[in-house]
């Protein structure tokens, strides 16, 4: 049995297709419109929004006289105001890796806006178990004896059980997918495993506010919080409304523009 702590690997972001928007700001009349948007999220995130009301400059459309200038500036507004669709066109793609199955439970829920894939433990046999151990327990001895005496005993299960039908003669992969989806079932729900979550910019405010209060499960606010780390300073237009503030040792995520 081994104890781990949960990582965050951020794999993955919207680029922008330079000749297809500039082909596009051609056909709206805007060639030369530029902005100094810090990435290609934000950027883009700018473009759909100021094509709603094709206000990338002043006379494109008859009701606009000005505009509102800078990526930060037009982004800010658009958090404050709560044009949170906007939001939607951009995404970025992590890595969940040395996460419990309580954690994946939890992610899982969140279901607009993102796309999810998980580790198989139906394809995956498992003979080591490892698991994150939660603070509580950890700070009790008696309890962190328990707790990895449990571990111990229920990953001697699982080798036992593959001892039992031979797995590891076995030849043929659909019996051995039978087998390991068989032995799953007395593995814990505390188990260390690895899920890949893609979700878009609004998805990601929604879920950092809420898996980092303090009165989300540890784990979750542990994973969320180190999400936060990743993204705050890359996309500084799209999440630069929110402060951080320790509580119980965890990062509580926060901001007075809620449900962009």
């Amino acid at each position: 049995m081994k104890m781990v702590t949960p990582r965050v690997f951020l794999v993955g972001e919207t680029r922008v297709v330079d000749e297809g928007l500039q082909a596009f700001l051609e056909h709206v009349g805007v060639p030369d419109w530029t902005t100094d948007a810090p990435s290609d999220a934000e950027r883009l995130s700018e473009v759909y929004g100021r094509l709603c009301y094709r206000s990338f400059g002043p006379g494109l459309n008859p009701n606009v006289t000005r505009v509102r200038e800078g990526n930060g500036s037009y982004l800010g507004n658009v958090i404050q105001v709560g044009h949170g669709s906007v939001l939607e066109h951009a995404v970025v793609n992590f890595i969940f890796a040395d996460v419990s199955r309580v954690f994946t439970h939890e992610l899982v829920r969140h279901r607009a806006g993102t796309a999810v894939s998980q580790e198989s433990l139906r394809f995956v046999r498992l003979d080591r178990l490892s698991a994150y151990v939660p603070t509580h327990i950890q700070e009790n001895e008696e309890s962190m004896q328990v707790f990895l005496r449990t571990l111990e005993q229920l990953e001697e299960v699982q080798q036992t059980l593959a001892r039992a039908f031979g797995i590891e003669e076995e030849k043929a992969f659909s019996v051995k997918k039978k087998l390991t989806s068989a032995f799953r079932r007395v593995a814990p729900i505390g188990l260390a495993t690895t899920i890949g979550w893609s979700c878009n910019f609004r998805a990601l405010r929604h879920v950092v506010e809420a898996r980092t209060a303090p009165d989300a499960e540890e784990e979750i606010r542990l994973v969320f919080g180190m999400v936060y780390e990743q993204v705050r300073d890359r996309y500084p237009h799209l999440l630069g409304d929110y402060e951080a503030v320790e509580v119980d040792g965890l990062p509580h995520v926060r901001t007075v523009n809620r449900k962009v």
